[in-house]
């Protein structure tokens, strides 16, 4: 008994040294955390149950055999974040480079199964050279094993993928099937094939940080939702972010108590929109003026920046929000912009958290750059995801919501529950002067007859009452009740049950 019981403590200190003190001070030499380290700093103190520290690789080619280390490169286990369940696994590259073998493989699948089981997050801290090579295809095909396993988790448990160093080749597609990608800047990248491979097919001078860095998935591909100085600070937003989430999609988000009144009124809002309609104004301002103490945990925010998305709470209950935003293309839809908002709807729709949107919108972007990059396909991802949504939807037109625009986000004619304008919504098919050069086509010659005709035009369908003559606006509010009437409702369509006809899946416009 004692021998074994020494032999344990042997096997226990030899996991958890890794790869040894000199690759561990390496580690830390590049501005990064050990595996185990990050493991501590993500997890609420001495919660950590850890899985599989004893497995080991089971290669016998290329001398792999005299080279064992037990856990085999990654940690893996379960703890609390805010005392609420997680799992986690953590690839440690200073076991052969982080690299993932047929072993390491099956043990992020044995936690990612448990966790759509008992209905808990997962968090993958990822920091990996990528497949073993020595092991050929039975890497590969571990790789296809742990892809299934976030398909098979997707809309069931929440997916959080950290990128916190080297993530190449098929080990980049595991984190781009999750619903969240967090990269930490200059020791982070992401890409399918590497400078070298770039620089042989293409004749590309590119390094690995322009080709893949965080800056560039956080700001040009859109691949990454944020980007982070170092370890430290990403793993703590991590944290941040799951105590936005419900554990699964049995279950609905979690409800923090607010010293907030769901009645405040805020009479700067009621100042906000400009008496110019061309003039912008920031979107930003109504979302932290409106939302619980002022918290906003938005995502994605340097791509795309024509629209707002993040989680905030409302009366202590999460929501997200979409928001288009003036300061940037005046606040109109574009590939990107559609592609960024539709993602974040469904997910929120997949875990039950109610969606606010909020409305300034003059149309789609023109364009032959759009329309070849197929605008009229990505801008329908947007619409259906809308359309698709059963959770509770809450919108507030805000000043312009012209033509398709209107439609897409989250009109009454998509189901939405609650509908509300501010007196200075302009909801009409176009703007007025575009809408007069069609209609009065005859008149363009004439300066004085277009711009009587303009005035005409905006007095009759630049404000909120067309649309609420025919019920499209539940009522026209007074912005410094927002946050009031918002959160009224909210509370109203709590108990909200709408489901869609049964199907295996639609169809959506990828």
């Amino acid at each position: 008994m004692h021998e074994i019981i020494q032999q344990l403590d042997e096997k226990r200190e030899r996991a958890r040294k890794g790869g040894g003190e000199r690759r561990i001070q390496a580690q830390h030499g590049k501005g990064k955390l050990s595996a185990r380290e990050r493991i501590d700093l993500l997890l609420d103190p001495d919660s950590f149950e850890e899985w599989d520290m004893f497995v080991e690789h089971r290669c016998h080619d290329f001398g792999m055999d005299k080279e064992t280390i037990p856990g085999d490169g990654v940690v893996i286990g379960y703890g609390t974040v805010n005392g609420r369940l997680v799992f986690v696994f953590s690839q440690d590259f200073t076991v052969f480079g982080g690299s993932l073998s047929e072993a390491h493989a099956e043990k992020i699948c044995k936690i990612m199964e448990q966790a759509v089981k008992v209905g808990a997050p997962v968090i993958g801290l990822n920091d990996s050279g990528g497949a073993r090579i020595q092991e050929g295809v039975a890497s590969l095909a571990g790789y296809a094993d742990v892809f299934q396993r976030n398909v098979l988790a997707s809309g069931v448990v929440p997916q959080i993928s950290v990128i916190m160093g080297p993530c190449a080749g098929g080990a980049v597609y595991s984190p781009a099937m999750t619903d969240f990608i967090l990269m930490v800047k200059d020791s982070s990248y992401m890409f399918v094939t590497g400078p070298d491979v770039v620089k042989t097919v293409t004749h590309e001078s590119v390094s690995a940080e322009e080709l893949g860095g965080a800056v560039t998935h956080s700001t040009k591909s859109g691949v990454a939702d944020l980007a982070f100085e170092n370890d430290v600070e990403a793993l703590l937003q991590v944290r941040r972010l799951v105590d936005y989430l419900p554990p699964s999609n049995r279950e609905k988000p979690p409800v923090r108590p607010t010293p907030d009144s769901p009645d405040r009124l805020e009479s700067s809002l009621d100042t906000l929109i400009p008496d110019n309609p061309n003039k912008p104004y920031d979107m930003k301002e109504l979302i932290l003026k409106i939302v619980d103490e002022g918290d906003f945990f938005e995502v994605q925010p340097d791509y795309a920046k024509n629209i707002l998305i993040g989680l905030a709470r409302m009366e202590g209950s999460t929501v997200g929000i979409v928001a288009n935003q003036p300061m940037v293309l005046a606040g109109c839809l574009d590939i990107d912009s559609s592609r960024k908002a539709a993602r974040f709807v469904r997910f929120c729709d997949a875990f039950n958290i109610p969606i606010l949107t909020l409305v300034d919108v003059p149309g789609f972007m023109p364009g032959t750059a759009q329309e070849y990059g197929g605008i009229i396909k990505h801008g329908a991802k947007l619409l259906y995801a809308f359309a698709e949504a059963t959770v509770p939807k809450i919108t507030l037109i805000t000043r312009k919501a012209y033509g398709g625009a209107y439609d897409v986000m989250s009109s009454k004619h998509l189901r939405g529950d609650v509908n509300f304008a501010w007196p200075t919504a302009e909801i009409a098919v176009m703007g007025p002067k575009g809408a007069v050069e069609i209609i009065f086509r005859q008149d363009i010659g004439d300066a004085k007859k277009i711009a009587e005709r303009t005035e005409e035009y905006r007095q009759k369908f630049a404000n909120p009452f067309i649309a609420g003559h025919r019920g499209f606006i539940d009522d026209v509010i007074m912005p410094h009740a927002t946050r009031k009437r918002i959160c009224r409702s909210l509370a109203m369509l709590r108990e909200k049950k709408l489901s869609n006809p049964w199907k295996k899946h639609g169809n959506i416009p990828l």
